[in-house]
Order: structure tokens, then sequence, then C-alpha cells
């Protein structure tokens, strides 16, 4: 599909999904992400009915230059929007020339008013330098590992008491790990999930889409569950993408927190990624208001960024501004319904409510 409107250029939408430009595009752009991959897209789709989008100015059958990568939300709960993409911690508009992005930028500001979205959001990993005069933006902390030092150092990066004496008692404990995508380990894992939303307060996603993750990316995706006797303690779901690791999903039993669960599997993934020649573990985005997320994420000796989303908002349109995490709708229903809901509650109201999130 092709617009012109107000602005000087044409630009073009794309299904990402069907058209082979897009795939060979993010396997040769150096920003590409996991999150850009037609699996991450796909999983979206399948779980939510999601309608993902690229916006480009490069006409059909030519080869693809640059583009910024959607997901069309339409919810009756939560509005109409573009997401660039949802439940991504991160996904930059892979558009390297200003000129380009201007125009591409006037192409969405376009596209908000003609079909009255309530905002279209962009996950950047830096600040756009092109923005409206209508928009909103909100922060989030970025962690990332060096996995270029040898495993000695990677160790020694550890604090002391938080992680390396954690890493060092689950061996001392016997904690056993199971790696794979088998529906049993899945089980494990989304009970683990259950427990550990229940715990935070939170909303589960749907078990299904986790199963359309392992679906989508096959060998590029793994699941670890750490037990203690035969109990499943603890559970990470990592994702692979060119040299990168990536930590996505993590939880546990807190009444064994003590064995050092989660940081025995996360070192077992480092390990690993370090026999395969990965450069980066990204361990993900966390609120700045979840201190102990970002000082666990911390005593890995992980490196700090900040990650800015941005809101384009129509003139007046407060309704689609970022809001507080006081205001967090999804962390409201959860406390007060479901967090003493039995586990198929639980899911069931993942299932029912989770894609209005994106």
């Amino acid at each position: 599909m092709k617009y012109s409107g107000r602005y000087s250029r044409p630009v073009y939408w794309l299904q990402p999904l069907n058209d082979p430009r897009w795939r060979e595009f993010v396997q040769t752009h150096p920003r590409a992400s996991v999150f850009h991959t037609t699996e991450w897209i796909d999983a979206l789709r399948r779980t939510y009915r999601y309608e993902p989008s690229v916006v480009t100015t490069c006409a059909p059958r030519r080869d693809l230059k640059n583009g910024m990568v959607f997901c069309r939300v339409a919810s009756w709960l939560t509005g109409r929007r573009l997401v660039s993409l949802p439940f991504s911690d991160h996904c930059d508009p892979l558009v390297d020339c200003d000129r380009d992005l201007t125009t591409v930028m006037a192409a969405l500001q376009a596209e908000l008013s003609r079909n009255q979205l309530s905002y279209i959001e962009i996950r950047p990993t830096r600040s756009l330098e092109v923005m409206t005069p209508q928009h909103s933006t909100y922060p989030y902390c970025r962690h990332e590992i060096d996995l270029t030092q040898d495993l000695g150092a990677l160790f020694n990066n550890c604090h002391k008491s938080c992680i390396q004496r954690k890493i060092v008692r689950a061996d001392r404990e016997g904690l056993t790990e199971e790696v794979g995508r088998s529906g049993r380990l899945l089980d494990r894992f989304y009970s683990l999930l259950l427990l550990t939303r229940r715990r935070l307060s939170a909303l589960p996603q749907p078990k299904r889409w986790f199963q359309n993750l392992i679906d989508c990316f096959g060998e590029a995706l793994t699941v670890r569950v750490a037990s203690k006797d035969g109990q499943a303690i603890a559970a990470i779901l990592t994702l692979r993408f060119k040299d990168t690791l990536i930590y996505k999903y993590g939880c546990s039993d807190a009444r064994f927190h003590r064995l050092g669960g989660m940081p025995f599997l996360l070192w077992k993934s480092i390990c690993d990624a370090k026999r395969d020649g990965f450069r980066v573990l990204d361990l993900g985005r966390t609120e700045w208001h979840d201190a102990g997320l970002i000082y666990f994420k911390d005593r890995w000796g992980a490196s700090r960024s900040v990650l800015t989303y941005s809101r384009l908002t129509g003139a007046g349109w407060v309704n689609g501004a970022f809001k507080p995490h006081s205001a967090d709708w999804k962390r409201r229903v959860a406390k007060r319904i479901f967090v003493h809901s039995p586990d198929r509650v639980l899911g069931a109201a993942g299932e029912l409510l989770y894609r209005h999130a994106g």
C-alpha cells in the first residue's frame, strides 16, 4: 500500500510475514534485534491476532533499505494504536538516513490522524532526533553483559555474596538443570511463571504465547528449569539472534530462593553462550521503580543504558500519553482480583486480557 499525503516523498506499507525482503533486511541490518524477526512477529500474530506492518520509503520489488515495523492493536478495552512492537524490550527504527526518517515520521503522523488512533508507540534503543510536537516519553533501564571477556573475568565481575556464593551454593545443594523446549519443560516453566506473577501482583502472559514462541523460534529458543530433588524451583527462557543471547523471561518459587536457582541458571546460560561464541547477553528492560531487579542485574557486572520509549499523539489527545506506574491498569486488575485466584483462573485471565496490554 502506498501513501503520499502532505509529505513530499511516497511511503509504502508492507506485510513483513509475506514479503521476503523483510527477513533478508533484518538479517543484514546492524541494529536489527530478535524483536524485528519474523519469528517474533509471527508469534505475536498467532497469539494476539495483531496485524503486523512495516512502513518504508522503498517501493515494492526494490531492495529494502529501511523500515519501521509495527503491530496494529485494536482493543475494545485500551483503544486502537500502532506499537513497535508489543511486548518487545526494544525495537529500533531501522532507518539510517535523516531524510528517510523525517518522511517516515510524517507518514506516521498522518496515519495517526487518518485512522484516529489513540497513539503510535516507538521503542528505540537510542533517542529519536526527529519527533513531532505532540509526543510523550517513558524511560526504562536496560542491562547488557559483554561476553567477549573470559569466563574467569565474567565470574569475578559478579557480586561476591549475591551472585558468586549463590552459584557455588547451587552446586553444593545439588541443583539439577533441564534444558530444551518440550511440553513437559513448558508446563514446569509456566507453573513457576504463574507463581511469580501472582507474587508480583501482575497479570500473566497466556501459556500459548510461550508455545507459539517455541514453535516459531525452534532451536533459537531455550527453556531452562532448575530443580531440587525433583522439585522445579526456577526457570528462564532465552532467545538467540546473531551474536546476542536474550534473557527474556524468568520465574521462580520464592520458598527456594536461598538455594540460588536463578543465579545457577543464568550462569549456565553464560557458560553455554561463551562456548557458542556469543558476544552479548541482553538482560532486557526494567522499570526504574523496580530497584530490586535493577540491583540484581547490576550484580552480574552488566552495563546500564536508558531506553526511552516515545508515543506520538494528536494535539490535545492526553489519553494516549504515557502514564505513571501507579496508573497501570494491568497491575490494578491483577492486584485486586487475581492475586489469590487458583492457577486456572489466573491463566484464563491472562488469556482473556493480556492482548489488550500490547
